[in-house]
């Protein structure tokens, strides 16, 4: 069976699917089309249904939840690797009602959670996460709110944090924070979709196992060629979670996606994981 397969061009994902993409393990008679591109991209081909197995923002997922379901492997979740808000010049978050926010898209997780933690923070411009800091310096905008490896380099650039939402998060909610997760379509066998939520499980052991064995790939899709850049941003989003979210994970996965769901009034009427 031949299925598309889409994740983001992130150290994370090129880490943990290294294996599957490159046959380093057992794939169980499947094949795959690899489609890489940014998180906003992946949620808008998301809502198009062009891939069957995508990586995709909780945010993005809540609306989708129709045509997709949850997988318990693949997800980046955990605990300290929330997105930061960073100024130029010395913003407190209570005024960030007032500031216009550089975001990395409207579907984003990161998104989300601005919406729910600042709610009054709406003047926003959307960029490519990567153009942000670049947004901040240059004035165009008095914030912005970074994800991914711009977590590791804003300070370098002498960007000042505002607020660390995934800490916010952990100190209101008590669950690890979700940002992304694996989906499947919904109308693919039961079976298929087990089968890949394992060998997606297997190949993120494999890495943990052999993380040597990726090195070149996620080299190859990575904006921050720094070693050290990319070994803390698998560090951060890549764990435990990653291979099976275990009860906790899906209890704060279904947590968020039922306050993205109540925000976008797009109630839930199908189980979200298998």
């Amino acid at each position: 069976m031949t299925l598309n397969l889409a994740f983001s061009t992130c150290p994370n994902d090129t880490f943990m699917f290294d294996a599957l993409v490159h046959k380093r393990i057992d794939a169980a008679g499947f094949n795959f089309n690899v489609k890489l591109a940014d998180i906003e991209e992946l949620n808008h081909q998301a809502n198009q249904q062009i891939n069957d197995i995508t990586k995709i923002s909780i945010n993005a997922f809540a609306s989708l939840t129709e045509h997709y379901q949850m997988l318990n492997s693949g997800a980046a979740l955990g605990f300290g690797n929330g997105p930061l808000v960073i100024s130029k010049h010395k913003i407190y978050p209570d005024e960030l009602h007032d500031a216009i926010v550089a975001i990395p898209g409207e579907h984003t997780t990161a998104n989300l959670l601005l919406n729910i933690l600042f709610p009054k923070a709406q003047r926003k411009k959307t960029y490519l996460f990567s153009d942000i800091e670049e947004a901040v310096l240059s004035g165009e905008a008095d914030a912005g709110l970074i994800i991914h490896e711009t977590r590791f380099s804003y300070q370098k650039k002498g960007l000042l944090k505002v607020a660390d939402l995934g800490e916010i998060w952990e100190k209101e909610i008590n669950l690890p924070l979700p940002l992304g997760g694996i989906a499947v379509r919904r109308t693919l066998p039961r079976e298929t979709k087990l089968k890949i939520q394992s060998l997606i499980s297997t190949s993120v052991q494999f890495a943990f196992q052999n993380p040597a064995a990726s090195k070149d790939y996620v080299k190859s899709h990575a904006r921050d060629l720094d070693e050290d850049v990319m070994r803390k941003h698998i560090t951060l989003y890549v764990n435990d979670y990653s291979a099976n979210c275990g009860k906790d994970g899906e209890a704060a996965i279904q947590f968020l996606i039922k306050k993205a769901a109540e925000i976008k009034k797009h109630p839930i009427t199908t189980p979200v994981f298998l």
